[in-house]
């Protein structure tokens, strides 16, 4: 199931022009994975890095800068589980914007054990990964 959140462009999301400074997608679509968590998963990153002491970062990004953002849009980010491994989850990204596609892109985060390695993930949290798996997410 596609996860959707809107996103207002800022002045410190902007470059001197007014365009999104693309590093600041990362940070968006990094906020996009942390919320899907929150959200969809009910494992906020609190809990896992805080309490749990473990950890999911990104190990791999692929994005793709379709059209720019500019200061004061509202951009429409949907974020959904495009499959799920031993240890990692492959979410998809993709951005839109009056109609027009502005940034997808493709992030692999790795759940890191105790260890300070990957490990298989929680089952209770495969378990949710799954479900969000199995309802699909095409847009």
């Amino acid at each position: 199931m596609i996860y959707s959140r809107d996103i207002r462009i800022e002045f410190n999301h902007c470059d001197p022009a007014g365009i999104v400074f693309f590093p600041r997608y990362f940070e968006m679509i990094n906020s996009m994975a942390e919320n899907f968590f929150r959200d969809r998963l009910d494992y906020p990153f609190e809990r896992i890095v805080m309490e749990d002491r473990m950890g999911v970062p990104t190990a791999h990004l692929n994005i793709d800068f379709r059209a720019p953002s500019r200061l004061g849009e509202v951009i429409r980010f949907s974020s959904w589980v495009e499959r799920i491994g031993r240890s990692s989850v492959d979410l998809r990204h993709r951005a839109v914007g009056d109609g027009v596609t502005r940034v997808e892109a493709q992030q692999r985060m790795v759940w890191i054990g105790g260890t300070g390695r990957a490990e298989p993930w929680p089952e209770r949290l495969r378990e949710r990964l799954e479900n969000e798996l199995s309802k699909g997410g095409a847009a």
